[in-house]
C-alpha cells in the first residue's frame, strides 16, 4: 500500500488516540538523529565519516516518514504531522505534549490556530 493510499481523515478523537505512538515513534526517531548529528559534528576533519553518518540520519529520517505515513497522517516538515480531517488538518509538532491545534488545508503551519 502506498502512503497517498493509506492515508485518511481522522475525527479529533481518533488523532488523540494515536497520538501517544506518534509521539513515542517521534521521540525515537530525534533522539537516534541527535545522537547521530553530534557525531557528524565530532567527524568534521573525516569526510568520508561524515557522508556515513548523514547518510544513516537520512535514512532514520526516511524511516520516521514511513511509519507515520503507514499510520494514515502526513508528513508536512521535520518531527511536524498533520491529520487529515475532511476540512483541513489537526497539527502537531515535537515536542508538543497534546493535539491542540488546527489550520484548513492552504493555511499551512504558519496560519495554524488553537483548538481551544
Amino acid at each position: 500500500m502506498s502512503a497517498s493510499e493509506s492515508r485518511r481523515i481522522f475525527t479529533y478523537d481518533e488523532a488523540v488516540r494515536l497520538l501517544p505512538e506518534i509521539q513515542l515513534i517521534t521521540q525515537k526517531a530525534v533522539s537516534a538523529t541527535s545522537v547521530i548529528a553530534a557525531q557528524i559534528i565530532a567527524l568534521k576533519e573525516n569526510e568520508e565519516r561524515q557522508k556515513f553518518y548523514e547518510k544513516e540520519q537520512a535514512d532514520l529520517i526516511h524511516e520516521w516518514v514511513g511509519a507515520i505515513e503507514r499510520l494514515g497522517c502526513e508528513v508536512k516538515g521535520l518531527w511536524l504531522i498533520d491529520f487529515d480531517n475532511g476540512e483541513g488538518y489537526f497539527c502537531w509538532q515535537f515536542p508538543e505534549s497534546r493535539l491542540e491545534y488546527f489550520h484548513g488545508y492552504t493555511e499551512g503551519f504558519a496560519g495554524r490556530t488553537r483548538l481551544f
